[in-house]
């Protein structure tokens, strides 16, 4: 059974709920991120989330868009966020790590190259936000071969053929954006993302997190009645566009407490 897996067995035993964290490897400097992973685990993250720094983030909003800018100008790349799964994997062998990053990078370093190093790093999973479900197969095979999971977006304009769809090919979770618009972006409408999370749960025995627009103890408590998982990027990573490095990690483990509570309520 794999990482994925056996955390959200041992969650769903204990009624619990999976919180999945969001940090970008290497931001604001390489090393910071591993010591954060396990300061993150301690503070109660059940899942980490490790952003692959990419210059052109479609899919995220500032908060992160500029994260991935300071871990760039930093010198981190896609090989080293690897590197930091593998340090982090010395002392931790059990919290799952997912990557979430775009597609042009993997390509360039090749579907078999990149899968078998992230395996051999320790990671558990992959989300690429630009590989739809549709062209997704051929780099599903090469995960398949190493036992890791894709993870797949849904949104709220998800049509019930792409919902059926990924529920056939998603293992580990799915991630339901609960917003139409990038990471950290409006409101969350709580009534109408569960709506939609009860109907995907319909679907498939996959376990469903929900992100974007979660970013307190109330969202996340809302979230956790409906959803499997709470998945938390902008409020965590937001500290380290202002604050010095030991005060914006502080922050963040704050709030992981903070949610992590709420959750558990």
């Amino acid at each position: 059974m794999s990482r994925l897996a056996t955390r959200f067995e041992q969650l769903k035993s204990q009624q619990r709920k999976a919180l999945v964290s969001y940090v970008m490897a290497g931001d604001p400097v390489p090393s910071v991120t591993v010591p954060l992973l396990h300061r993150m685990v301690e503070a109660g993250v059940d899942v980490i989330e490790l952003g692959l720094p990419f210059s052109d983030p479609m899919a995220d909003g500032p908060v992160i868009a500029l994260a991935a800018e300071r871990a760039l100008a930093g010198g981190t790349n896609t090989l080293d966020a690897l590197s930091m799964v593998k340090q982090f994997r010395e002392k931790d062998s059990t919290t799952p790590v997912v990557l979430m990053g775009y597609l042009n990078p993997i390509e360039v370093i090749g579907y078999d190259k990149f899968v078998q190093i992230a395996h051999e790093s320790g990671v558990d999973g992959v989300l690429l936000v630009d590989l739809p479900p549709e062209e997704a197969t051929a780099f599903n095979d090469v995960l398949k071969k190493h036992d890791m999971n894709q993870i797949f977006l849904l949104a709220p304009t998800s049509t019930d053929d792409r919902i059926q769809h990924v529920a056939q090919q998603a293992s580990g979770f799915i991630y339901y954006v609960s917003l139409k618009g990038v990471t950290g972006a409006a409101t969350l409408n709580v009534e109408e993302a569960a709506e939609r999370i009860a109907k995907i749960k319909t679907k498939t025995n996959t376990p469903v997190g929900v992100g974007f627009g979660i970013n307190d103890a109330a969202s996340a408590k809302a979230m956790g009645a409906v959803a499997d998982a709470v998945i938390v990027g902008s409020a965590l990573v937001k500290p380290f566009a202002t604050q010095p490095i030991e005060q914006a990690a502080d922050q963040t483990i704050n709030k992981i407490k903070e949610l992590r509570a709420a959750l558990d309520e």
